[in-house]
């Protein structure tokens, strides 16, 4: 098979840069591999669905500036044959919460958010206090909240980009990539375990948890690694107010869903593997106790269904790898290592790499600092304080 752009990975990633690709240049062939179109075991349905603009890095959130917005109309956008492509976008907002500590950090961040125009406020532990009066805040120093922000379903966002994606023509196949094959800085053929070899002018390595078995398969190692992290549903046995997706620096994430509430606690310190075997005791052991000291309320609460996922974590920074360089690679664009961060910049990544592809360089957004430079140089570029 031949092809101009070659995707590894048909999730949400994958699927959005497949959308850019044939929205900007209908002529550009583009073949998306994904070795199980039900998605089974793939990151984005096991997603929490979270979009926000708290972060520090200018890139994040103008990434964030972009994507979400694109959100909003996801569904006409994404409508194919007069369908459209519902995500249920909630605007519920999000809530970033800091210890006294921590308050130089969140300030500092605060200002970075507010002069790239995000819509974020302030709030004292008194004025938090009375926005959400079941949460505890006798630790806190200070919050950041963004209204506009929220959550949305992401096993319907792929979707929408996927049958986007295809309507406008491009090919997404069933295989599975067992070897890729080089020639000095090019990379020549992407070879499947049926057989089938697809050779293209570029390849996207969008192969997520997955995607440094891709650069290994090149002769080269990249520093995504696969990070167990567990999406719980609960329900509380006492009524709360209406809040917004909380996140605090001990990684305690939730956010509503239906009658209750999904997040969890992901840890750094999980081994990296690809383990899907869930931890029934995490939520007690772990979640619960954060939970009930930050809202008394939670006290009383039952875990209803734990759903374990895989972020690729880039263990360097934290922080995408995009664009081509990798092992001096010139064709071979890396686009993986969102470590949670995926599905929120889908529509973003996907567009800067329709524009690296197409175009030789970005346009809309600039993300030359996030390229494989720093990884190669080993300067990390994190975020602070907010992951």
């Amino acid at each position: 098979m031949k092809t101009d752009v070659a995707i590894i990975g048909g999730g949400a990633i994958g699927a959005a840069v497949a959308y850019y690709l044939k929205t900007m240049d209908p002529s550009v062939s583009v073949t998306v591999i994904e070795r199980d179109p039900t998605y089974a075991i793939a990151s984005t349905p096991r997603a929490s669905g979270g979009v926000r603009r708290l972060f520090s890095l200018p890139e994040n959130i103008a990434l964030s500036n972009f994507s979400i917005p694109f959100f909003e109309t996801f569904a006409d956008t994404m409508a194919v044959n007069g369908q459209r492509a519902e995500i249920g976008f909630k605007k519920g907002g999000y809530i970033f919460i800091v210890p006294p500590s921590a308050i130089d950090m969140l300030k500092a961040n605060y200002d970075t958010e507010l002069s790239m125009g995000c819509n974020v406020v302030w709030l004292t532990p008194d004025e938090i206090k009375h926005k959400f009066p079941s949460m505890y805040v006798g630790d806190l120093g200070a919050a950041v909240h963004s209204p506009d922000d929220g959550w949305l379903d992401p096993y319907a966002v792929l979707m929408g980009f996927r049958k986007k994606a295809q309507s406008l023509g491009a090919a997404f196949v069933a295989e599975d990539v067992t070897a890729m094959e080089r020639q000095g800085a090019q990379v020549t053929a992407a070879v499947c375990a049926s057989g089938l070899r697809v050779e293209a002018t570029h390849y996207v390595n969008a192969a997520g948890a997955w995607a440094k078995e891709i650069c290994t398969m090149l002769g080269f190692k990249a520093p995504i690694e696969p990070l167990r992290r567990f999406e719980h549903y609960f329900e509380c046995e006492e009524e709360i107010e209406p809040l917004p997706y909380l996140k605090d620096p001990e990684r305690l994430a939730f956010r509503p869903e239906g009658k209750g509430y999904s997040g969890g606690v992901p840890t750094l310190a999980e081994p990296r593997a690809y383990n899907m075997e869930p931890d029934h005791d995490y939520f007690e052991n772990v979640v619960w106790p954060a939970l009930a000291h930050r809202f008394p309320k939670f006290e009383r609460t039952k875990c209803k269904s734990t759903l374990p996922g895989l972020y690729d974590q880039n263990d360097l920074d934290g922080n995408v790898i995009i664009g081509p360089g990798a092992d001096g690679l010139g064709n071979f664009h890396m686009l993986a290592g969102f470590s949670g961060h995926g599905l929120m910049h889908a529509p973003g990544c996907g567009l800067a790499m329709a524009e690296l592809i197409l175009k030789g360089r970005y346009e809309t957004l600039d993300l030359t600092r996030f390229g494989w430079k720093r990884i190669a140089e080993g300067t990390p570029l994190p975020e602070r304080g907010i992951i």
